[in-house]
């Protein structure tokens, strides 16, 4: 079908002459300096291969300071170890930043860190509870103020976080977990109209199930096959493809999105319900 005037209609009086950009340039990250929260393993790891790929220098950032070292070994990024639950930890991980990432200024953080513990609602006691909102919103709170401030300062750039699907929806044992990623999700809003002035983007992926080695060992065989048939694309999330949506958001191609939480579910959201695996999703 043509897509000129119709019949009878005004043509457009001013033809398009914009210029067009190099969009295959725009996919990729050389020369920024980006630091990864929880690079050491699963979708951390896969992410780290991810920007390394794309070009940039990573700081791959675990509080497993072997598995910092191996995923920078594998990279060519460089290793830190840290707590990033505690505020004095991670503010001195953004003032060293720079000096380990030879000398270049923070061009962009991208955060994986976040864990569930499964717990009946009635049966959920404080330290479960406060382990949730430090290990999954805590540390998400402290990224935004000493990361996004170094990536303002740096001229703006990326913020990029690991939401769930479970801050979306509901899920059986996820209250304390669920309720750490609502609070992720809209800190993701609000930073996103605070920092937004300052050239600092900030969104979140949102995964359903996937592959990493932690619910692989959950789940097992049993769990895979029923998640994967749960799943309108016939199989569940591997680790390398919430890196890529990851990826997305901290390259230039995702230029004008900020306070956005991206599902990456294998479209399981836009049916009901999760299959369960000895109680637990």
């Amino acid at each position: 079908m043509s897509d000129g005037p119709a019949p009878g209609s005004a043509p457009d009086a001013v033809p398009d002459t914009s210029p067009v950009p190099d969009y295959a340039a725009l996919h990729r990250l050389d020369g920024r300096a980006l630091v990864l929260l929880g690079a050491g393993n699963g979708i951390g790891r896969q992410t780290a291969h991810a920007l390394a790929a794309g070009g940039a220098r990573v700081l791959c950032v675990d509080a497993d300071e072997e598995r910092a070292r191996a995923v920078a070994a594998e990279t060519g990024g460089v290793p830190y170890a840290a707590d990033v639950t505690r505020r004095e930890a991670v503010r001195e991980l953004f003032a060293a930043a720079p000096e380990l990432l030879g000398g270049r200024p923070v061009g962009g953080v991208v955060d994986i860190v976040g864990m569930a513990r499964y717990a009946a609602l009635p049966e959920l006691d404080d330290e479960g509870w406060d382990w949730h909102f430090d290990l999954v919103l805590r540390h998400a709170w402290l990224a935004v103020q000493y990361g996004g401030g170094a990536v303002a300062a740096a001229g703006g750039g990326p913020l990029v976080f690991v939401a769930s699907v479970s801050g979306l929806t509901a899920a059986p044992l996820h209250a304390a977990y669920g309720a750490a990623k609502a609070g992720l999700i809209s800190l993701v809003r609000s930073a996103a109209v605070e920092l937004g002035p300052r050239g600092v983007r900030v969104n979140a992926v949102a995964p359903g199930v996937v592959w990493t080695p932690r619910v692989a060992a959950l789940l097992g065989p049993e769990g895979r096959r029923l998640n994967a048939e749960n799943a309108p694309l016939g199989r569940v999330a591997e680790t390398r493809d919430i890196a890529a949506a990851l990826y997305f958001l901290a390259s230039p191609q995702s230029s004008y999105m900020t306070g956005q939480t991206l599902v990456v579910d294998g479209g399981v959201g836009v049916k009901f319900p999760y299959p369960t695996v000895g109680g637990a999703r």
